[in-house]
C-alpha cells in the first residue's frame, strides 16, 4: 500500500494538483489530466475494456479535494464529476505514467475524432 503524500497543493490558476510523496517524490498532475483518468465506474467502466474517452475537458478544474479516510481523496471537478476516489497508490501510479497515459488518451481522441476542447455552444 502506498503511504499517503505529504501535501496535496491544488494551484487553481494553472489547473494543476501537486502531489508531494514521503521520498520526496512529487507530481504536478493537469485537472485535466485527473478527470480523463478519474478511478469512477462512469470513466473505468465496469470490467477490461469498458474505459469511456472522455472528451472536452482541456480547461475543467477541481472546486475541492476531499479526504477519504486514510487511503485516498475524492476529486470533485467543476463540471461536477464527484464519483472518482482517488486512492494513494492510484495517484501515485498517475503521477509515474503520466507521460504514457497522456499520448495513450491523445491517440485515443484522434483516432475517434475527439477534441480536449469542449464543444462551441450555440
Amino acid at each position: 500500500m502506498t503511504a499517503a503524500p505529504v501535501e496535496l497543493r491544488y494551484r487553481r490558476e494553472v489547473r494543476v494538483l501537486e502531489v508531494t510523496w514521503p521520498d520526496g517524490t512529487r507530481h504536478s498532475l493537469p485537472a485535466e489530466y485527473l478527470r480523463v483518468e478519474s478511478p469512477s465506474a462512469e470513466v473505468q467502466g465496469h470490467g477490461p475494456g469498458q474505459k469511456v474517452i472522455v472528451a472536452g475537458r482541456r480547461h475543467v478544474g477541481i472546486i475541492r479535494l476531499e479526504p477519504v479516510g486514510h487511503y485516498a481523496v475524492r476529486i470533485v471537478f467543476d463540471d461536477l464529476h464527484d464519483t472518482g476516489i482517488y486512492p494513494w497508490d492510484y495517484l501515485r501510479r498517475l503521477g509515474e505514467e503520466q507521460a504514457e497515459r497522456w499520448a495513450a488518451y491523445e491517440q485515443a481522441l484522434a483516432v475517434r475524432g475527439l477534441s480536449r476542447d469542449p464543444p462551441a455552444r450555440r
